[in-house]
This record gives structure tokens, sequence and C-alpha cells, in this order.
């Protein structure tokens, strides 16, 4: 894998606005490439319209299966396309794992030629609010931890979306307590150097967030979720089988992640209770929505939701049964 390691352009002022901060970047924001075209352009201009913000440092790595993210380079001067060139998958990479694999080796390309303090990654369909960058600072400068993630909030969507975001971000949708948490989303997370320096061996190739923040919390640093970092998070709507075929292998990825962590009979008993998953996670779902006045609209997904998350069920039983994705 070879990147297009252009040292850092810094981003003009009548693009990015500055506080009157150092030169060098503050913040690298990695966004990574998952629906392409207009919503790469929305979350640029999301960027380039932060309030107050510290000198920043923008990529937008990309590879030969989405060649033509390289073309809006010239609307972003100020932004670094880091190319990639063809990048070799296990899966083909037309397929929802094979896709899969593709962000995690493009944000790794990300990580390593970023040359921010702060480093943030973020996706193509969560815009981060005007605040955004202005708030990561200051959170990072306040609160001692290493991972700092934050709020995936929905923008208004079709039924079959809402229920898609129910089923991957409920326990980043506000309101929440802030506070430290097991689990936050490379959709919306910002490290200290030194987070980064600590696990390079884990994302040099691919960035797999599970690995990273277990390698991480067995290190002792605390992943901290906090409710003023926000993204808007929207997706175009996407056919049932393309959508159960992206549900299966995502959850059959994080199944073999946490099965090669599981003794043997740790992986038959979670398999054993794959049926049970659907309803547990939907039930969880509900109670949480219901507390922020959103019932009404999770029943009238419900049926929608429970396909969705047979199908990560399977995908995950298949995952930790077999280690493999």
């Amino acid at each position: 894998m070879s990147t297009d390691a252009l040292p850092p352009s810094p981003l003009p002022q009548d693009s990015l606005p500055r506080s009157p901060l150092p030169s060098e970047p503050v913040l690298s924001v990695i966004l990574t490439v998952v629906e392409g075209g207009a919503s790469v352009e929305r979350v640029l201009a999301a960027l380039a319209a932060q309030q107050d913000a510290p000198p920043l440092d923008v990529l937008v790595p990309y590879d030969a299966s989405i060649a033509d993210t390289g073309a809006l380079a010239a609307r972003w001067p100020a932004v670094r396309f880091l190319a990639l060139g063809h990048v070799p998958t296990e899966q083909p990479a037309h397929t929802a794992a094979g896709e899969h694999e593709l962000f995690d080796r493009r944000r790794a390309a990300g990580l390593a030629a970023a040359q921010g303090a702060l480093v943030a990654i973020i996706e193509d369909r969560g815009a981060p609010r005007a605040d955004w960058a202005r708030t990561a600072v200051r959170l990072h400068a306040e609160l001692p931890h290493a991972v700092i993630g934050g709020a995936i909030d929905p923008l208004p969507s079709a039924l079959r979306e809402f229920a898609i975001h129910v089923c991957d971000f409920t326990r980043y949708t506000s309101p929440f307590v802030r506070g430290a948490r097991d689990w936050v989303s490379d959709v919306n997370v910002v490290y200290k150097r030194r987070a980064l320096d600590a696990t390079q061996a884990q994302w040099r190739e691919r960035y797999q967030e599970p690995v990273v923040h277990w390698a991480l919390q067995q290190a002792g640093e605390t992943l901290w979720l906090d409710d003023r970092l926000v993204v808007e998070h929207v997706r175009r709507p996407v056919g049932w089988r393309a959508l159960l075929s992206e549900r299966y292998h995502w959850g059959r990825l994080f199944g073999a992640i946490h099965g090669r962590t599981l003794s043997a009979p740790a992986r038959m008993a979670r398999v054993a209770m794959a049926p049970l998953v659907p309803f547990v996670l939907w039930q969880r779902h509900a109670r949480m929505h219901a507390a922020a006045g959103r019932l009404g609209r999770v029943l009238a997904a419900t049926p929608a939701m429970l396909l969705l998350l047979a199908g990560w069920s399977v995908g995950e039983a298949t995952g930790v049964l077999t280690r493999r994705t």
C-alpha cells in the first residue's frame, strides 16, 4: 500500500476559519469515504463552516475502487486527498465484507499520515456540527482521557434508514449521560496522539475500532463518550438485499474479532444465544429511545429493526464460531 504522503498544506482563512493558535495543525480529521461524491462534499463543507476552529489537517484517503474521489481535490485544494492506488482485500472489494476492509485500510492510511496533536475519525455520512472542531480541542484540553467519542444524531430520514440508525447508533444518540464507556464509535471519535503512538501495531495495516480500543483499555486508558461532540448522520436509501448483506458481513467481522478473544466454551455459548440476540437488542434500543420520546417511531420501525438485527446476529454467530471474516 502506498500513500500520497505530501506535507499538510495550511487551510486558507477563507476556507476553514482559524483561532489564534500555532500554525501547525492541532486537529487532524480523517474522513472515511463510505458513500462518496456529494456525501464527501457535504462533510467537507461542514468542516469549512466550523466556528472558531483550530488549525485543521483534513485528510481523505481513497483507493482505486473509488478513484473518482480524487476528482474532488480540485474543488478542495486545502484538503489532503491521499491516493492509495489498488488496495488488495481478503474478500472481493465489491462485497460488503470487502468494502468494510477498504474502510479500515483507508482509515489506517489516514492515521499514518495525520500530523495533528489530536486525530479524529469521521465518515462521510456524519457531518460535524459547527462547534465540533472547537469542542474536540476543548474537551481534550479539559479531560485526561486518550479517546473521546461523541454523539451520532440522526437527521430526518425514511423509516428504513431510521431503523438502521437505531440498530447502529442507539448508544450514541442524544440525549445520554456523558461518561466512561466500553464503546465509542469511529463515526465520531478523537484521539490524543499518545493513543495512536501506543497502538500503532494494531492499526498500521488495518484500523479496526474494537482492536484498537480494547488494546487501549488493556493499557489502562479510558474511552469517554461526550454528548457535546456531535455529528449529524444520514445515509442514502439502500435496497434490502444490499442492506442485509451489509448487516451479515459487518456482524461477522465483529464476531470474528471478538471470537479470537474467547475460549471455545464461551464461543459455543455465544453461538447458542444468537437466536435471542435480536429480541434482546430490540428491547434495549426501544427502552433507550422511549426515554427520549421516540418510542412511537421505534415501534413503527420494529419489523425492519428485527430483520436487520437478525442479519447481524447470524453474521456475528458465524464470525464467533469460525473466527474468520
